[in-house]
């Protein structure tokens, strides 16, 4: 049995990775969906102090209390940022990181260094709300701008989407323990409409060591293609 910490992106929360949890589950794993602070179930808590390093905090915090190890930690989108930094923070407890098309970042780098144009596009249609500067705002079909063109599935993000501070993704990620950290076995579970966009030498290494798995779907793959996510899940854990 393995145990997998599923790490969400902006503007989504634990809910969106519900079909894959469920299908981990039915084979006998553990797993954890934790909603990061400001967001999903939590955007009450939205405040000018919710930031990447916040975020890392909240992952970390889980992996303590909840008294996991050897986890295999996924993260999708904006979530890579925060998976590297929690893997920096308490890499004695993570098995394998596995970034479910996700931001790859280094020491030093910011959402907006890794995915600029995508997420610079997101600001002008942001909003200040209670001293919160927020992008991503939830309308109706706002599933489509993730790659979801399922109508049953755009109602039921429609109901759950929220809107993401926008500090999350100006603050560089802060590095301490790197020997440690790229020491943790890399895997990367990307769409193909993406794979053009990443850097082309980490994806021929990973390729070449078996940990690339390529999939054909939108960005929120987790919904759209939860059986192929879980079965990429799967193998990652029996390597």
């Amino acid at each position: 049995m393995a145990t997998y910490v599923l790490v969400h992106g902006g503007g989504h929360g634990g809910w969106c990775y519900q079909p894959v949890a469920r299908l981990l589950r039915a084979a006998g794993h553990e797993v954890h969906a934790p909603t990061l602070t400001g967001v999903g179930e939590r955007s009450h808590l939205a405040s000018p102090t919710v930031d990447l390093e916040l975020h890392i905090q909240d992952v970390v915090a889980v992996l303590h209390y909840e008294d996991l190890r050897d986890v295999i930690l996924v993260g999708h989108s904006y979530g890579g940022m925060v998976i590297t930094g929690v893997a920096d923070r308490a890499a004695d407890r993570v098995g394998r990181l596995v970034y479910l098309d996700a931001a790859n970042p280094v020491n030093g780098q910011s959402l907006l260094d890794v995915a600029g144009p995508i997420i610079e596009a997101t600001r002008p249609h942001g909003q200040v709300v209670d001293g919160v500067e927020l992008v991503l705002l939830p309308a109706p079909g706002a599933g489509a701008f993730y790659g979801v063109t399922d109508p049953a599935d755009l109602a039921w993000m429609d109901d759950r989407l929220t809107g993401h501070p926008w500090r999350c993704f100006e603050q560089p990620l802060t590095l301490t323990n790197e020997e440690a950290l790229w020491a943790i076995p890399q895997y990367h579970i990307v769409c193909t409409s993406t794979l053009a966009t990443r850097d082309a030498e980490l994806m021929e290494t990973a390729h070449a060591a078996g940990r690339l798995w390529e999939i054909d779907t939108g960005h929120d793959l987790m919904i759209t293609e939860p059986r192929a996510v879980a079965d990429a899940l799967h193998e990652v854990a029996a390597v």
